[in-house]
Parts: C-alpha cells; sequence; structure tokens
C-alpha cells in the first residue's frame, strides 16, 4: 500500500450498491500527487504477479548484495520471486494485503501488509519496495501512509513493524525519519526457501511504530 473519485470494478462493488459501500476506505483506487506525474495507488490483483515479481527482483538485486548471494540475485531470483507472487497474489488472503503505486501505466512501488503478525508489534509491513528510477519522491512515505490507514481500519488498536537488513544504512534512515524505532535484532530465516542463497548468517532488524497514525501526518 486511486484513478478518479469513482470506486473501479475491480474492487467488487456491486451495480446496485452505493458508490463506497461494503469496501474498505483504503481500497478505493485515488490520484495522488507522490511523484513527478500523477501517481495511481490501488490494491494489487493477480494480475499484477509478473510486475511485482520483477521489480522487487530488481530491488534485491540492487540492495541485497552480501545478504544474498551473487548466484543467487544474477541467477534465478527473478523465477523464484514470480513463484512466490504469483502464489501470493491468487490467494487473497483476509489477513494480508497489497497496495501497487503505477505511474503512466507502470508499477513503480509496492507494499505488502500481514495483520496480526506479531503479538506485541501486530502488523508486519513484509514489503516495501520503490523502483529505483522513482526514489526519493514521496511514493514510500505515501505508501507506508495507506499501509498504516489500512491497518488502523482493520485492526484500530494494533502497531505496525517491519524487518530490515542490518546492512541497509539508508532504509534504516528513511524508517527512522517516519519515526520508527529499532525494538529488536535477529537474523533473516528463509521460511521454506534455500539457506544456500544467503551470505551465512544474515542479521536484520526490527523497526516499530507501536501507532501507526504516526504515520498519517507524513502523507
Amino acid at each position: 500500500m486511486p484513478e478518479g473519485e469513482g470506486v473501479p470494478a475491480w474492487s467488487g462493488e456491486r451495480p446496485d450498491m452505493p458508490v463506497g459501500e461494503g469496501i474498505p476506505a483504503w481500497s478505493r483506487e485515488r490520484p495522488e500527487a507522490a511523484g513527478p506525474e500523477r501517481t495511481r495507488f490501488r490494491p494489487a490483483t493477480a494480475r499484477d504477479a509478473a510486475t511485482v515479481a520483477a521489480l522487487h527482483a530488481d530491488s534485491w538485486r540492487r540492495n541485497y548484495r552480501g545478504a544474498y548471494t551473487d548466484a543467487f540475485l544474477d541467477g534465478d531470483v527473478l523465477a523464484e520471486r514470480l513463484a512466490f507472487w504469483t502464489e501470493r497474489l491468487r490467494e487473497q488472503a483476509s489477513d494480508r494485503f497489497t497496495i501497487v503505486a503505477e505511474e503512466a501505466g507502470s508499477l513503480v512501488g509496492f507494499a505488502t501488509s500481514i495483520l496480526d503478525e506479531d503479538p506485541t508489534w501486530g502488523a508486519l509491513l513484509d514489503n516495501l519496495h520503490i523502483a529505483h528510477t522513482h526514489q526519493r519522491q514521496g511514493i514510500g512515505t505515501r505508501l507506508m501512509a495507506l499501509t498504516a490507514e489500512a491497518i488502523l481500519e482493520q485492526r484500530p488498536s494494533s502497531g505496525l513493524s517491519l524487518w530490515v537488513l542490518e546492512q541497509n544504512a539508508r532504509a534504516q534512515r528513511f524508517y527512522e525519519a517516519r519515526g520508527g524505532r529499532c525494538v529488536a535484532r535477529d537474523h533473516v530465516h528463509l521460511s521454506g526457501g534455500d539457506p544456500t542463497r544467503l551470505c551465512g548468517e544474515v542479521p536484520k532488524l526490527r523497526y516499530a511504530w507501536p501507532d501507526p497514525a504516526t504515520l498519517l501526518i507524513t502523507r
């Protein structure tokens, strides 16, 4: 976590339903001035799997050197991400959601969250990736604000947290500038994945927002 004021067909609205009724506010498609062109934010669908996977793989190749092996990043990372996102976006699970950002019909960012992921910290922002050509344009900030809005709508008392690689100092500065604080340290665990893809033990840090509403003021 857009274009026009109405509710688009993909939102599931019935023809006889008043506009906006029966769907969460965060999921209504809206244009936002996040970048130099009009940026469109909307919920992801199964049709987005290939473009989300491509952006995700490119982001890993640019930012995860030293955490994942070069053999994986230069090899089958795209195929692995495509399989992952094809399954995830096909599931449409009620406890998770993905918001995508588009400009001129091209995907430029996405954010995925899982509700109730941790008993202490609440929802997990599992992925936040912005195309390298569109960074520092406010898209990541807006995706985090929309994520917080969605979480507060569905779980009003929930907190929000995320994991970031310890080596990714630039991302840590981004989260700290938006009120996040480091609350834990752990190592990357590949659930169901191949551990040989990692460069040994890869440390990661948990950043948390006990009240996600603090992210709304940065929209």
